[in-house]
């Protein structure tokens, strides 16, 4: 089993997900493209102590950034968890 640190990369902070953190208590995090969603949430609960309601994942294709040749390079495929909070609940971010 992995360890929680390694399935969860990092709070992705935009404006997007800065509005639904406020008003629907879902947080926006960058996590590793082999973890499904039960091991979000179990590693979420883990790290942060509170009760996850849902998670939704969504993958990202690296964007194509061309070199000074011919061919091209592609920075690397990403994927995005949005996690509910049951009501009440909250993850400090500062």
């Amino acid at each position: 089993m992995k360890e929680a640190y390694q399935l969860i990369q990092k709070i992705h902070i935009s404006e997007k997900a800065t509005f639904v953190a406020e008003k629907l208590n879902q947080y926006v995090f960058r996590v590793s493209t082999e973890v499904n969603k039960i091991e979000i949430k179990n590693a979420i609960e883990r790290l942060f102590k509170k009760n996850v309601i849902a998670v939704r994942t969504m993958q990202y294709a690296g964007k194509k950034k061309r070199e000074r040749r011919a061919d091209f390079g592609r920075r690397p495929h990403w994927k995005k968890a949005i996690v509910s909070l049951a009501p009440g609940e909250k993850i400090d971010i500062a």
